[in-house]
């Protein structure tokens, strides 16, 4: 068997971090180590309002941002090797320690389910089925079109929670519309006039959210159940009416939210290029605090106090996980290199073949200008 021939890589280094990207990471951080913190104070209001706030756009925002930044993904060796390192690896590290520490304490699940995430697994296994259909979406005529009516319909048939699918196809949109996200779109949201509507909007939905989240299912918020079952019991049409108004307030608060984020250079800059360490590691504290200590079930006694202490204190945690020590060290875990995995590869200039090229004489000079794009 002869050897293969080195693979080729057909994509750009990565570029310099954009700051405004890395600040908008951070602040999503926050919200998703906030709501995490809270879930289990939800059955006191002042919790609950808190946590719908957060549920309604906290996801969406940080799953746009994720597709667009994942726009060029065609599937090359770097970004595969960076796939298999920066998201299988920890996948199986992360979901595999979760559900032995749950089992150990909860004594579920029975069976290990590795293709089966149960609390942060999802969003790495979510993230991998996006990227590897990136170009699909970016292939097709009316993409976040489709990705709406999918969304809408995987909520009437019954989907295994195999590597997250329902909630895959549910928030399907928000990447698909991070895929056709431009530069330009961005800038444009820093402008005062829509700076000044987006506070509105974010305030008011706040507000709402404390003061009827009571009456609300937040089961809705979790993009994961059929709409005809246990706790949504909704019919069909009900069931995709709630999700498309769901769809839309995901939308409109990610875009306030997006105008908000400070364009320049910051300490949240530095914290927001971490956020990737802060996300794996928060889980297991929070588990650590709930299981071993028993510590949210001691502080519903409290009342709102305990709601606003767990908020600063989720803050304070959520900003030492993204410190340069956390990630120096965790790095190599749940960032490893692979060498050992993968084959060498080499610019694609030093294989062509001699016999594949054109003798330049055969064919007149090209304008080398690229085309406009649409």
């Amino acid at each position: 068997m002869s050897a293969l021939d080195p693979l080729p890589v057909a994509t750009a280094p990565p570029k310099e971090r954009v700051a405004y990207l890395d600040n908008a990471r951070y602040w999503v951080m926050l919200l998703v180590v906030i709501g995490h913190s809270l879930t289990e104070l939800v059955v006191m209001d002042s919790a609950r309002g808190v946590y719908t706030w957060i549920y309604s756009f906290h996801m969406p925002f940080f799953i746009l941002i994720s597709g667009y930044t994942a726009r060029h993904y065609i599937g090359d060796f770097r970004q595969i090797r960076r796939i298999v390192s920066t998201l299988i690896v920890p996948y199986l590290l992360v979901e595999l320690s979760l559900q032995l520490i749950t089992r150990h304490y909860d004594g579920t699940p029975e069976n290990l389910m590795i293709l089966s995430p149960q609390w942060l697994g999802w969003f790495l296994a979510a993230l991998f089925i996006w990227r590897i259909t990136t170009p699909i979406w970016r292939a097709l005529k009316y993409p976040i079109t489709t990705s709406i009516v999918i969304s809408l319909l995987a909520g009437l048939i019954e989907i295994p929670n195999v590597l997250a699918l329902p909630k895959v196809l549910a928030l399907l949109p928000f990447w698909v519309i991070g895929l056709h996200m431009n530069r330009e779109v961005f800038m444009r949201l820093g402008d005062i006039r829509i700076r000044i509507v987006s506070v509105v909007v974010l305030v008011s939905s706040f507000v709402v959210c404390q003061l009827y989240a009571g009456t609300w299912t937040t089961q809705w918020l979790l993009w994961k159940d059929r709409y005809s079952e246990d706790p949504l019991f909704a019919g069909p049409w009900d069931g995709m009416m709630t999700r498309g108004s769901l769809l839309l307030v995901g939308a409109v608060l990610t875009f306030a939210t997006l105008s908000l984020i400070p364009r320049g250079r910051s300490i949240t800059t530095v914290l927001g290029g971490r956020t990737f360490y802060c996300y794996l590691l928060h889980g297991f504290i929070i588990i650590l605090l709930d299981r071993q200590f028993d510590l949210w079930a001691r502080l519903e006694q409290y009342g709102a106090a305990s709601v606003v202490g767990c908020m600063v204190v989720a803050v304070v945690v959520a900003n030492l996980l993204m410190t340069k020590p956390v990630a120096t060290l965790f790095r190599p875990l749940f960032e490893p290199r692979l060498t050992w995995l993968f084959r060498e590869a080499e610019p694609p200039s030093v294989r062509v073949p001699a016999s594949s090229v054109e003798p330049t004489t055969a064919t007149p000079p090209t304008d080398t200008k690229p085309a406009p794009t649409s």
